[in-house]
């Protein structure tokens, strides 16, 4: 394996650092000072910044005003973020455009992208379903009526829904859902005529006759939105209908919140050291004691394990490269070590910190918050564990 960064995504990394540099992660909303939401809205500025720095079309081809960039360079901006805790929808936007772009109508496209790409049109994902332990893609039904398709269902936090302009929301056809043909005739022979359950990726504004947001709180005090759909109807050229596009796409959100876990992970192992470095007991740097020391170096094994398999994971997406095992199953293993790893590296962090970790003064609360939304999102360790058994059940070595 080569990891070796090219001269663009590396260029993309420092433009990332140049616009988080200002920001300051004592300075953003504590859950633990603030009853309710922190903040209405995500950082407006922040957002016009990477606007300016064209870090929100990355992904995004030249006839959109894009750079054309892959999922490896999305999550080095990515990792760049979560070091400062920065209050924006820069995944699910990104992600959302990539899916839009690889996937959809090309009226919609032209449209859509270049409004998103300047950050004038704010995308988001609903990718939690109903509950956040069932698959997003069963919360929601979809049916075709004649030019538009209509919704029905409930996705649950859903990230930054308040702020963003359109989210787009994955459901399922069901057993003769609209032009779902094709299937079995129940004895494994294809039978053409025979209803499928399909899913679909309908983009719905967030203010929309049939679509009602409940607010929802995460650990992180920021704002997530209940979406329910109660018979709303989305023009068909705003579905994306074609096979793999959800897949794809709940793979490169996984993947973009495990860079998220690799940039907060990182900055907290930094602040760690700092900390140990200077605190003295007995007349010496706390750092210097084995047990200390010890549970550091753990700490950055679980980082190193971190990073190996994020872009393990973000090249598989990126390349399409063949393997043994679908590229879902590289996902699998990068969320196994961002969940698992992010916990244990805050968990520590505060561990050594004593009682100086719990002040709110201090920026570490925020972090351990932010680290467990993160272990949680798109499925926590065990989720993906069972992910990667089915796998490989499905493809056994040769």
């Amino acid at each position: 394996m080569d990891f070796t960064f090219t001269e663009e995504q590396q260029a993309a990394a420092e433009a990332a650092k140049g616009v988080f540099a200002p920001v300051a992660p004592d300075a953003v909303p504590s859950p633990s000072r603030t009853s309710g939401a922190v903040a209405e809205d995500f950082d407006r500025v922040l957002w016009a910044r990477l606007a300016d720095a064209d870090l929100l079309s990355l992904l995004l081809a030249g006839e959109s005003g894009g750079a054309g960039l892959d999922a490896v360079a999305l999550c080095l901006v990515l990792r760049e973020s979560a070091e400062v805790l920065a209050r924006v929808p820069l995944l699910e936007h990104s992600a959302a455009a990539a899916a839009v772009q690889a996937y959809g109508a090309k009226e919609l496209a032209s449209d859509l992208l270049p409004r998103a790409g300047r950050g004038e049109t704010v995308l988001t994902v609903a990718a939690h379903g109903r509950t956040g332990h069932d698959p997003a893609e069963l919360a929601v039904t979809a049916r075709r009526d004649g030019d538009t398709w209509v919704l029905d269902g409930v996705q649950t936090a859903v990230a930054w829904a308040y702020g963003a302009d359109a989210i787009l929301v994955p459901a399922h056809t069901g057993a003769g859902g609209a032009g779902a043909t094709g299937g079995t005739d129940g004895s494994g022979a294809e039978s053409p005529g025979a209803p499928v359950d399909r899913c679909v990726l309908a983009l719905v504004p967030r203010e929309h006759e049939g679509a009602v947001l409940a607010e929802q709180i995460s650990t992180t005090g920021e704002r997530l939105g209940e979406l329910r759909l109660e018979n709303a109807r989305v023009p068909a050229h705003h579905v994306i209908e074609a096979d793999g596009a959800w897949e794809w796409l709940r793979e490169l959100l996984t993947t973009g919140t495990c860079a998220l876990a690799l940039g907060l992970g990182t900055r907290v192992l930094r602040m760690t050291a700092d900390y140990t470095g200077k605190r003295e007991q007995f007349g010496h740097a706390i750092a210097t004691f084995q047990a200390v020391a010890v549970q550091a170096a753990d700490r950055y094994i679980d980082l190193s394990a971190m990073e190996a398999t994020l872009w393990q994971a973000a090249w598989r997406i990126s390349s399409g490269a063949p393997g043994a095992l679908p590229a879902a199953a590289d996902v699998a293993v990068a969320k196994i070590w961002a969940a698992e790893g992010v916990r244990r590296v805050v968990q520590t962090a505060q561990h050594l910190h004593g009682g100086f970790g719990a002040d709110t003064d201090y920026p570490l609360h925020r972090y351990h918050a932010w680290a467990k939304h993160l272990e949680l999102a798109l499925g926590p360790a065990a989720a993906h564990e069972e992910a990667l058994g089915d796998l490989l059940a499905a493809h056994p070595p040769n």
